[in-house]
């Protein structure tokens, strides 16, 4: 309870201060009188102001008195305790960067044995060096010409100086002459940029460190928002993966989580600036050279994946080569020199960097345009979501057209760009969300049509088989997911006794191998009716799948009499008796339109069993991803087709799996004419 107490005695401090006005003796600036107590008060002015630089301007009998007169008192908008004011670019001096100095002259008195101090300003672009009388008392950032980049960021926390006593009465000067001397960087499109944004502080070293820890607390309440709005990116994020685990197929997803953890860390740099967690030099690099650009980049391509687009095909690769050249640019107007005869310079590397921003943005719209073209009022709700992010990519611009760029709602700030992205999240979760009921409502429809496949499917691949007099034939059908890709047809043929056989194992998987087979049996069906011989069935569905899909296949006629007459397209040779009959190698079908098929005819006695396999049997896996293999597969062979199945299948089924066994029982007798 202690630390709130303080600071209120603080607040309640101050008004006991009463800042006077004296006159000087000609030739040197007015200077401030103050009386003080147990307090401090804010350094508003007038000060003296002058661009440039010159050791000699911290020397506490320089002549001030033709400088500028610049007063640190805020407007009304300001918030409640850290009010800031326009800098040296709202003042007269647009556009200019580098070195400029304050100075102002102070009479005070002081109980005996106080002494007084000094608290920086909590806003000022970008670092600077405070002297009292000449003597340097400290600042923020490194003043070595060759480390000005690396200059303290304006939103760090305020720096407390001491004063030297004077005398050996322990009592402190009653005269001092304060001179700031501050370096900026380029800022370009910051048209209110510059030098001091907010008054020091001036008072008893206990007054002013209570001032700065209400600075501080306030800095912390002002740019809560960043790590806020980090952390609902984040999240975002987060909702953006577990997307992905739902719809593996839709790439959107993981360039939003590109998106999103992207503008999480940028909006990291300021919370460690303020913290002073980092260098300027780094957060600069981080987030103006790299995120900014990558986010942009990113975002183009989230649009561009979003409408499904494929053409034009150099899209993407345009999208790459601007984002680059943004960082590019970005790096080299980071490592400009220092001088002022690069001011021209600066210039041009602003102008192309708002070029490049416009042709990214201009990419933007073409997606749009592309998108709408092609989905109609699907790409009309994306329009909010573009201008939105427009917003962001042009916060700098607006700025330079002196159109609000923050506000401040209940003390925190929320910047354009900020509002923006809040405003962008909403607009990108309805549109998500949308995007996931349609997929839902897709996935429901894609279930029913593979349930519908399934059954259609399961009339095509006949589980109750037909009674051939003199054979005994098995089958067992295992597909590896709901609608398979191997199929077999067994057709009765005249005289009786006499039965066509077709077993095959079209490639892929799913809904489209079980199109390929639905295929496959209706054209093996037409060819039946027309003729048994097998090497006519094969070219026939050859024929029908070149151009649509490609399957190994099997044929052969078994006549009354026990005669085989077998050809192959690419299938497994079949076991004969516990060994593979050797087959004469042949294409699969669907590759050449008129591609030979090899013929082989053998005799089949009484007792002699054959069986047919897929592949699924010899590419089971076990879980340490040994195969089923050939030699396994060939050894069961004599086994009945439900035993062979059942052991690929509990091995570890990878594919497929379609097993026909066929047992010659009995010759028939020819018909009696």
């Amino acid at each position: 309870m202690k630390k709130p107490l303080v600071l209120l005695l603080a607040i309640c401090l101050v008004p006991a201060v009463r800042p006077q006005t004296a006159q000087q003796p000609a030739g040197t600036a007015s200077a401030i009188v103050v009386t003080l107590g147990q307090a401090s008060v804010a350094l508003t002015g007038p000060w003296k102001f002058h661009v440039g630089d010159d050791p000699l301007w911290a020397a506490p009998d320089f002549d001030d008195s033709q400088w500028e007169t610049v007063n640190l008192t805020p407007g009304p908008a300001g918030a409640a305790i850290l009010q800031t004011v326009p800098g040296w670019q709202a003042r007269g001096h647009a556009g200019y960067w580098g070195y400029a100095w304050y100075r102002v002259h102070l009479q005070f008195t002081t109980r005996s044995g106080d002494r007084v101090a000094v608290a920086g300003p909590a806003e000022a672009d970008d670092g600077y060096e405070l002297f009292a009388n000449g003597q340097l008392l400290g600042g923020t950032g490194d003043f070595r010409r060759s480390r000005l980049w690396q200059t303290t960021h304006s939103a760090a926390l305020p720096q407390t100086f001491v004063l030297p006593q004077s005398g050996g009465n322990g009592t402190a000067a009653g005269a001092v002459v304060l001179a700031f001397r501050v370096w900026m960087r380029p800022q370009p499109g910051s048209a209110d940029a510059g030098g001091l944004r907010s008054a020091p502080e001036f008072g008893v070293p206990a007054a002013v460190a209570q001032h700065t820890e209400l600075i501080d607390l306030e800095l912390v309440r002002m740019n809560a928002w960043h790590m806020g709005e980090g952390l609902l990116m984040l999240l975002a994020a987060i909702i953006a993966t577990g997307l992905i685990l739902f719809d593996r197929s839709d790439p959107v997803y993981r360039w939003l989580i590109a998106v999103f953890l992207m503008i999480a860390a940028a909006n990291c740099y300021e919370p460690f600036s303020w913290l002073g967690l980092e260098g300027d030099r780094t957060g600069y690099i981080s987030e103006h050279v790299f995120l900014d650009p990558a986010i942009m980049g990113a975002f183009a391509m989230v649009w561009w994946r979003w409408f499904k687009l494929r053409r034009p095909v150099w899209a993407p690769t345009l999208i790459a080569a601007l984002t680059g050249l943004c960082a590019l640019s970005a790096g080299l107007r980071e490592g400009l020199p220092f001088a002022s005869g690069m001011q021209g310079a600066l210039a041009v590397d602003v102008f192309a960097s708002l070029v490049l921003r416009l042709l990214i943005f201009l990419v933007l719209i073409l997606i749009l345009a592309w998108g709408i073209r092609q989905q109609g009022r699907e790409g009309w709700l994306t329009v909010p979501a573009i201008l939105l992010f427009g917003v962001g990519m042009f916060q700098g611009d607006t700025r330079a057209l002196h159109l609000p760029a923050a506000f401040y709602p209940l003390g925190v700030r929320f910047s354009l760009h900020q509002i923006a992205d809040v405003a962008l999240i909403a607009v990108l979760g309805i549109l998500v969300l949308r995007r996931l009921l349609l997929s839902v409502r897709r996935q429901r429809e894609l279930a029913i049509d593979v349930n519908q496949a399934r059954e259609v499917q399961r009339v095509l691949i006949p589980e109750d088989l037909p009674d051939v007099p003199g054979w005994t034939i098995e089958s067992e059908y295992r597909p590896a997911r709901e609608v398979g890709g191997d199929f077999f047809q067994i057709i009765p043929l005249a005289p009786a006794g006499a039965v066509l056989i077709v077993i095959g194992d079209v490639t892929g998987k799913g809904l489209q191998a079980g199109m390929l087979v639905a295929l496959s049996v209706g054209t093996i069906r037409t060819a039946a009716d027309e003729t048994s011989d097998p090497e006519h069935v094969l070219q026939t569905l050859n024929r029908r799948l070149v151009g649509r899909g490609q399957a190994t296949c099997l044929a052969m006629r078994l006549d009354a009499d026990g005669a085989v007459t077998l050809a192959n397209a690419g299938h497994l040779p079949p076991c004969l008796n516990g060994k593979e009959l050797v087959l004469e190698g042949a294409v699969p079908l669907g590759i050449v339109a008129d591609a030979e098929f090899p013929v082989r005819r053998f005799q089949l006695d009484t007792g002699d069993r054959m069986t047919l396999m897929s592949d699924g049997i010899a590419e089971a896996q076990d879980e340490q991803g040994h195969l089923f293999g050939f030699e396994r597969a060939q050894s069961l062979s004599r086994e009945p087709a439900r035993v062979i199945a059942e052991a690929a299948q509990s091995y570890g089924q990878q594919d497929d799996i379609s097993v026909l066994c066929i047992l010659r029982t009995a010759s028939v007798a020819a018909p009696v004419r």
